[in-house]
């Protein structure tokens, strides 16, 4: 697999494969997986050639992580790129107050508490670290200061404050130790993440479905402040929550509902132009994002051995370049789009 080596302070930096693995849905995202699924998943996307892993302790309340405990043991710490996130600590409760329920299934009985502090930063990164039982971690993101996931712009301005007053000192601090190589935002919205950018000093962003096939508004300011800065992307999510995946066909998901009208029919105009040029969509969504230059990895993420594989195999399909020009004359596809 195609490789991309980042390194913005000058510390070494890190080499991304350019198709890394999110590991929310082994946290049993919307379905319980069993252990040795989960492990055949894994295994799966490492005999791909898949070096980057990102996890958090939102990921079935600490279960992610701990999956891919014994699956890294046995490998060797230089040969994968390891991210995890910080802002959420998990707390022991009783069943029945555990968060996530409904959306996480058979997990560990732990509730989420929001800590954008210093030392709230500093737990979360030593758990995550026993958790996965490694000696280091590449990259910490702070976890979903996003209006996403705080109900208002008020709420995520708050989380914002918190975590620029004291939060982002203590991974300021940790990449100055060289305890980690680099730092970031895990973020639902551009927006949000070009607020951090501004304020300081970010080596990363792991932007969830904000630049896809479907949807490129990050360019009118965001990423072109990436470029300049030298920041690099994380791009999660390049199926919008799994349209671009599976066509707009009815019921079809996108940001983790099903679609509006509007959508189903912006896809299918999409759609259309794919197949004019005998290209898939999912094979022309999972490649556009890596045509950007900030971007270093984009990652999909899956819950079976077939759809890694899959994933990787889109990675081989030629697309010519036709097929952006015609997406852009028909007004599905931002002109000033990177496309080569």
């Amino acid at each position: 697999m195609k490789t991309r080596h980042f390194d913005r302070s000058g510390n070494g930096g890190l080499t991304f494969t350019e198709l890394g693995f999110g590991t929310a849905p082994l946290g049993n995202l919307y379905r319980a997986v069993s252990d040795e699924d989960a492990k055949a998943t894994l295994d799966a996307a490492w005999a791909t050639g898949c070096r980057y892993y990102d996890t958090a302790p939102l990921y079935g309340l600490g279960l992610s992580e701990t999956r891919l405990n014994p699956f890294l043991r046995g490998k060797k710490r230089d040969d994968y790129v390891l991210s995890s996130k910080v802002g959420r600590l998990m707390r022991a409760c009783p069943p029945e107050q555990r968060t996530g329920i409904g959306k996480f299934f058979d997990t560990p009985s732990r509730q989420e508490v929001y800590d954008y502090s210093y030392d709230g930063v500093m737990r979360s990164f030593e758990a995550s670290l026993e958790r996965l039982g490694v000696d280091r971690i590449d990259i910490l993101f702070v976890h979903d200061v996003d209006i996403f996931t705080h109900g208002s712009k008020e709420a995520s301005d708050r989380r914002i404050e918190e975590f620029m007053r004291s939060g982002y000192y203590g991974l300021l601090s940790l990449r100055d130790q060289g305890a980690i190589k680099a730092f970031g935002g895990g973020i639902n919205e551009w927006q949000v993440a070009q607020t951090l950018a501004e304020r300081g000093d970010f080596d990363l962003f792991l932007l969830a479905g904000r630049y896809t096939l479907l949807e490129q508004e990050a360019l009118a300011s965001f990423l072109p402040l990436c470029q300049k800065r030298g920041i690099g992307i994380v791009l999660g999510g390049p199926y919008n929550s799994g349209i671009l995946a599976t066509g707009p066909k009815p019921g079809a998901y996108y940001n983790y509902s099903e679609a509006p009208k509007d959508i189903l029919e912006r896809v299918a105009g999409i759609e259309a132009v794919c197949k004019r040029h005998g290209v898939k969509l999912i094979e022309a969504a999972l490649q556009f994002p890596l045509l950007h230059p900030s971007v270093v990895s984009v990652i999909p993420g899956g819950q079976r051995p077939s759809e890694v594989e899959s994933n990787r195999a889109l990675l081989d399909a030629k697309l010519p370049a036709a097929l952006w020009a015609d997406l852009k004359k028909e007004g599905l596809m931002r002109d000033d789009a990177p496309t080569a």
